[in-house]
């Protein structure tokens, strides 16, 4: 789909000409504090539009998984449909999580919005397919991991950008690989693409002619990197955490079981 800014490829580093779906955002500016107060409270519809979204795209992958299972691709139109929906989760979490300003409009299509991706339909090795919800559990695990760690604290990320009025550089390049690797799990979970998620550390730095927006390429210095780490850390303090002994009012011990879920945009 378009992105609204010059496509250039990602290739894939183990050199099988898979394209790496791509995420573009601005570089981090100034945002009203207002809307920063509120942001959660706005997108209110916004998530309810998703939360729609996406019991529609659960059935219209199961349509999809079928046909590239016997045909080695995705229809165009059920490509089409689900590369909107992901753009649209995209919108949506880059503006939760003080990516961007804008609001994101209740639309497929919006290729003025400065937040875009960029899918190829490409052919799909059949066995992958076949295996993709298993091949997907160790991407969904970091992906769950790393948005559970960013929650964590993101009211101190949310306090920082209400008093300064922008969201710091680490603070940005940081939040933005939660995006980008979510985006792109979504991307190979709903068979976009059989590029396997990756590039958690940012990408290598390009020529300045070759920068397209403030994540292509996504550049993480030593704070960021570290932000990120955290986030892993406090995603498994998290879990591990919920798996420990509760206690009831009798002084009994039940165990539950935490068990680790992808958290989508």
């Amino acid at each position: 789909m378009s992105t609204g800014w010059e496509p250039r490829a990602v290739p894939d580093p183990a050199g099988r000409g898979e394209f790496l779906p791509v995420l573009d955002v601005p570089a981090p500016g100034r945002q009203r504090r207002w809307t920063v107060l509120l942001r959660w409270l706005l997108l209110i519809p916004q998530f309810v539009v998703y939360v729609v979204l996406s019991v529609v795209a659960f059935f219209v992958v199961i349509a999809g998984w079928f046909a590239a299972l016997f045909t080695g691709r995705l229809p165009d139109g059920i490509h089409r449909f689900l590369s909107s929906v992901v753009a649209y989760a995209t919108r949506v979490d880059a503006s939760a999580t003080l990516l961007v300003d804008q609001y994101p409009p209740f639309s497929f299509s919006a290729p003025r919005y400065p937040v875009q991706i960029e899918v190829r339909p490409t052919p799909l090795n059949r066995l992958a397919v076949f295996f993709r919800l298993i091949l997907m559990i160790p991407a969904a695990i970091v992906s769950g991991l790393l948005q559970s760690g960013w929650y964590a604290i993101s009211w101190v990320f949310w306090i920082i950008t209400l008093i300064l009025g922008r969201l710091p550089g680490p603070l940005y390049a940081a939040t933005a690989t939660v995006a980008r690797y979510s985006m792109r799990l979504h991307a190979y979970a709903y068979l976009l693409t059989p590029a396997y998620p990756k590039g958690l550390f940012g990408d290598e730095p390009v020529p300045p002619d070759e920068v397209r927006s403030g994540t292509r390429p996504l550049l993480l210095d030593t704070a960021a990197t570290v932000l990120v780490v955290l986030f892993l850390l406090l995603g498994l303090a998290g879990h591990v955490t919920s798996a420990t002994v509760d206690y009831d009012f009798d002084g009994e011990s039940t165990h539950t079981a935490g068990v680790v879920q992808p958290m989508h945009p």
